[in-house]
């Protein structure tokens, strides 16, 4: 059986350089690929041996992942923020990277992140470029707010953004200079367009085969809506890489970073190692929460005794966590206390 290769892959937008090496080290080649699916192709059909390959975690990182993974033995994938071996280097290139990130492979010392199955990361872009439609239409709300205070038109700010009240008051503006009623219609059929785009988006996804049922089971648990179900299912996609809840809460987001030395532990503000798309989701429900399950208005409201809201927020954030967690590795709907009794 030939040796295997080793090949380190630092990867960006218009190109890939590349490292590789035997088992003991041993230089076998290195360069630049065209990064394209032909190039990337030609290439890895030239490797006259079997070989694994190691890339860092990045926006190109995914498609090539994917493209090269059926000519190799494996790929890893390297998690940028624990790459301390290339951040931390006095001289820095694309090829020293590579060749970093090879050495890592070769000495089974590679800090790998997780990359999602390939048909969950499409369905999970999905979701996040609704989200990012939702962002877009609270600022057309705001533009249209603001535009109005700029002229000094008063405005019921609790029917502004209805159709109703709306049309009807844009046609009573009488000192209002054309150009403001004219961004003010434009900025609201661009908020129209965004909200209709999105629903159309959720819909898709609550209705797809592959999330439905999931879906369903997440939204048992009183107080979780379809978004949240939908950003748990897919920003988690495998529950079972989390062995524990402590693993789960901190990839939510919802603890502070340690820093622990010479017998003395320091906590600092919540971590940015986290997914920010997950956290966003969990902190805004666990403000309305509580108004519809009981036990987390227990939580929230143990936690006020003690005089901060924040805190309450995210205790109650973290109790979600804790349920959505158990329902999807049980596979079963959730079952209340006093209706299990």
């Amino acid at each position: 059986m030939k040796e295997l290769y080793y090949i380190g892959l630092d990867v960006h937008k218009k190109h890939v350089s590349y490292v590789i090496k035997t088992s003991t080290g041993q230089l076998a080649g290195s360069g630049e690929v065209e990064a394209t699916r032909a190039a990337l192709s030609e290439w890895a059909r030239a490797i006259d041996r079997p070989w694994i390959a190691a890339l860092e975690a990045t926006l190109f990182s995914s498609w090539i992942y994917d493209h090269l993974l059926p000519l190799a033995e494996q790929i890893q994938v390297a998690h940028p923020a624990m790459l301390e071996a290339i951040t931390c280097s006095k001289k820095k290139n694309d090829r020293l990277d590579a060749d970093k990130i090879c050495d890592l492979l070769r000495c089974e010392l590679l800090p790998q992140c997780y990359l999602a199955p390939r048909e969950i990361r499409e369905l999970r872009r999905v979701l996040r470029y609704r989200n990012l439609l939702v962002r877009e239409a609270v600022r057309m709300k705001n533009k249209i707010s603001g535009l109005l205070m700029e002229v000094g038109e008063p405005y019921n700010a609790a029917k502004l953004h209805r159709k109703k009240y709306f049309y009807p008051y844009l046609d009573t503006l009488q000192d209002t200079p054309e150009s403001v009623k004219e961004l003010l219609l434009i900025s609201r059929t661009s908020l129209e367009l965004f909200a209709r785009l999105q629903r159309r988006l959720l819909r898709g996804l609550e209705r797809h085969p592959l999330l439905k049922q999931r879906v369903e089971r997440l939204q048992s648990i009183r107080g979780v809506g379809e978004v949240l179900a939908l950003s748990w299912a897919l920003e988690i996609a495998e529950v079972k890489r989390f062995s524990s809840l402590a693993q789960a809460v901190s990839y939510c987001g919802l603890c502070a970073a340690q820093r622990e030395s010479g017998g003395k532990s320091y906590r600092g503000p919540l971590s940015k190692q986290r997914n920010k798309h997950l956290q966003r989701a969990l902190i805004e429900v666990a403000k309305l929460a509580p108004h519809y399950n009981p036990r987390l208005r227990q939580v929230r409201d143990r936690e006020l005794e003690r005089g901060h809201r924040n805190r309450a927020t995210l205790a109650v954030a973290r109790k979600l966590v804790a349920y959505l967690l158990a329902v999807d590795r049980s596979g079963q709907p959730f079952v209340e206390e006093s209706q299990a009794a």
